[in-house]
């Protein structure tokens, strides 16, 4: 049977998405206007927005249903 190998992550998810996006608004900004750039930077809303969520769910706030 084949073992899985297993990587232990340097940063959490949510550094790496910030990373990321940082990357792809950078990325999208050397390209012209078009479909390709209009992608590049909904993925960086989705990821930014993924990230919100995580904030939100990790609140102290956040209260469990009753």
């Amino acid at each position: 049977m084949l073992k899985r190998r297993r990587f232990k992550q340097q940063l959490t998810l949510q550094d790496r998405l910030s990373a990321w996006v940082k990357q792809v608004k950078e990325d999208a900004a050397r390209l012209p206007p078009g479909p390709e750039r209009d992608a590049l930077l909904k993925k960086a809303r989705q990821a930014e927005l993924a990230n919100h969520l995580q904030d939100w769910v990790k609140s102290a706030g956040l209260q469990p249903p009753k």
